[in-house]
Order: structure tokens, then C-alpha cells, then sequence
């Protein structure tokens, strides 16, 4: 089932069978959702407490909401972001019955290497094991997996290479697994200057001045990417303490060099990345989102991500929405997780 459809808050919450359901749990918000502009400022919304709990090479920082016997969902969050780009779309989720699990990556918040002897990798394998000897940790066989950035390439990757650990996916973008020889291949000057930062990151000047500035480089990076976002000072900060994580620039730099062949990865993690680098079909249940205002990828058809995917698969296009997209447009991205496991029945 392949489907491309304009959205917008209003037409995707006017599905009978969700409308219903957001009015029954928590009606104040679903009206007030269904009246508002998907950009106007979220982020009052936190996470209380922050587990821990050791996974692969790391003790992993995450939030949990909803009922531990619900339905497992992971939300991964990409670059430069942290958890709270979910905090909202979390609570939904939670209200409508599902357990919800949202962990910093590697050098993000309280998620720490347990040696520090091991070496702060950022390819994309290294950060996708992550997560699965995470659902191992917690004992979670099968989840849904949304991602956006960084998160939506590590639930393309789980997706790709263990469908047996994935109910039903939500990438933002759609595909994004690298493949280091086609990023090699220029791109058009537009599509190139939206990558500006990888340029950067590539220079040891780019390297101190991100280790040096990453509280105003992120920020510049929010306001370029998403430019209709209205994030006001208290949101950022909010997420700017997820940066101060000891291995955070070592991380980013090493995962932008990486991409770009000028830094290596671990052999660890060859076999893996052979495998990723062929292109792998996605054929687990996929809903694919673009923001019609994403400052670094523009809004498509989800014809790119359908060429990839054997199995059942709907695009949306979130008007208003950025880069940011579950933050911007947190009812949007908690509906396209209840689509993708409606269409995994």
C-alpha cells in the first residue's frame, strides 16, 4: 500500500478513528491541536526522571512514559538535537496506551562510555547497535522506531537489517542510510550549502570552533533548518544541557568526517556497513514525513523512500514543519506512529 498525501494537521486528525480517540483521552489538547498552526511554540513539555541502564559500551540516558505493558515505541532524536524534540509527542503516545522510550544517543544528556578506553565513534552502524543492544537491555523484542536526522538513519538501518525488531517505522526524510561512495558524488551549489556544516566540521579550524561554539552554532543551526519554528530561549536551553556531555563534539565531528571518508570507523563494524552501503530494502510498515519548510532536505513525494521499501508504505507532508519535525509538529508525528502501526495489523 503506497500512498502520497498532502498533510496538514486538520485533514490527518479528520481520520474518524484517531479523532475520536484524541478527543476521548485528552480533548482540551486535541481541540486546541486541531485549531493551531503546527509551528507555534511547543516545549513546555519535560521528561521527569532520566533512566540509566548499561547497553553495548555505554550506560544509556533515556525517558519512559506509558504503561509498561503498552506497546513498545523508541524515538530517536538526530543533530543538534536531544530528547526533548519528543517530549510532547511522548505524552501523547503515552495517553493513548503505548510504553515510550526516548534515549540520548551516544554523547548526548546522561548517556556516558563505560570504558574510556573506547573510541567515540559516530558511524552510522556504531550508533544503530546502540539501540538494538538497548531494546536488549530492556528486554523490548519488538518496537515501533520513529527518527528524524540522526534517529530516522539509525531506524532505517534497525529496519533495514532487523525487521524481526521493528512493528512499524516513522523516518522523517525518508532513506538516509550512507553509503560512503555515492557521498563522495557532488551535489548540486543548492543542496550543497544546505551541508555547509560538514565542510566545517572537516577542517581542524571547524573542529575548534565547534568544540569552542557549539551553544551558538546549534542555535544557528535551529533558526537555519527550521525557519518557521517560533522556539523561544527557554526550549533551547532546554536541550543545550544534553550538549555538555563530555564526548559531545568528539562525537558529531567524527560522525560528519566519517560521511565525507576522512575519518575511518571501527572493523568492528565493517560487515555491517558492507551491508548498508548495498542499499538494503526497508519492508517493514513505513510512514515517511516531510516538513514542506525542512531547511536542509525539501519536501518530496516519498517516491525516493518507496523505491526502497517492500512493504506498506504512506508519506505525508507536514505544512509549517522544519527539520525539527516532531517538535514543531509533535500531534503530526505522534499520529504518524499510531499510522504505522495501524498498518502493521
Amino acid at each position: 500500500m503506497k500512498n502520497t498525501a498532502q498533510f496538514s494537521r486538520r485533514n490527518f486528525l479528520g481520520l474518524a478513528a484517531l479523532t475520536f480517540a484524541a478527543t476521548q483521552i485528552f480533548p482540551s489538547k486535541a481541540l486546541a491541536n486541531a485549531k493551531t498552526n503546527p509551528v507555534t511554540v511547543h516545549g513546555t513539555y519535560t521528561f521527569g526522571e532520566i533512566k540509566q541502564i548499561e547497553a553495548g559500551v555505554l550506560n544509556v540516558g533515556y525517558a519512559e512514559t506509558g504503561p509498561a505493558t503498552g506497546q513498545s515505541v523508541i524515538l530517536l532524536h538526530g543533530w543538534p538535537y536531544d530528547i526533548h524534540s519528543y517530549a510532547e509527542t511522548a505524552e501523547m503516545l503515552a495517553d493513548a496506551g503505548y510504553r515510550v522510550i526516548v534515549p540520548h544517543l551516544r554523547g548526548h544528556g546522561t548517556t556516558r562510555f563505560l570504558s574510556d578506553k573506547t573510541f567515540r565513534n559516530g558511524q552510522q552502524a556504531a550508533v544503530a547497535l546502540d539501540i538494538i543492544a538497548l531494546m536488549d537491555a530492556l528486554k523490548i523484542k519488538k518496537a515501533i522506531i520513529g527518527g528524524f536526522d540522526w534517529g530516522a538513519r539509525t531506524a532505517n538501518i534497525i529496519a533495514a537489517l532487523w525487521p524481526e525488531r521493528v512493528k512499524g517505522m516513522v523516518s522523517v526524510n525518508g532513506y538516509l542510510i550512507n553509503n560512503l561512495e555515492r557521498n563522495q558524488q557532488p551535489l548540486s551549489p543548492a543542496a550543497e550549502w544546505g551541508w555547509w556544516y560538514q565542510y566545517y566540521f572537516a577542517t581542524d579550524r571547524g573542529q575548534k570552533g565547534y568544540t569552542a561554539n557549539w551553544y551558538d552554532f546549534n542555535k544557528l543551526i535551529w533558526k537555519n533548518i527550521s525557519p518557521k519554528w517560533a522556539f523561544d530561549e527557554a526550549t533551547y536551553n532546554r536541550s543545550a544541557e544534553s550538549f555538555k556531555n563530555p564526548d559531545y563534539a568528539a562525537i558529531v565531528i567524527h560522525n560528519y568526517r566519517w560521511r565525507l571518508s576522512l575519518e575511518p570507523g571501527e572493523k568492528q563494524y565493517d560487515e555491517i556497513e558492507q551491508k548498508l552501503f548495498a542499499g538494503p530494502t526497508i519492508s517493514v510498515p513505513t510512514v515517511t514525513l516531510d516538513g514542506d519548510s525542512d531547511g536542509v532536505v525539501p519536501a518530496g513525494d516519498g517516491s525516493a523512500f518507496a523505491r526502497k521499501s517492500t512493504g506498506k508504505h504512506v508519506h505525508h507532508v507536514v505544512k509549517g514543519a522544519g527539520h525539527n519535525l516532531p517538535q514543531e509538529a509533535p500531534r503530526a508525528f505522534a499520529d504518524a506512529i499510531i499510522e504505522a502501526d495501524n498498518l502493521a495489523k
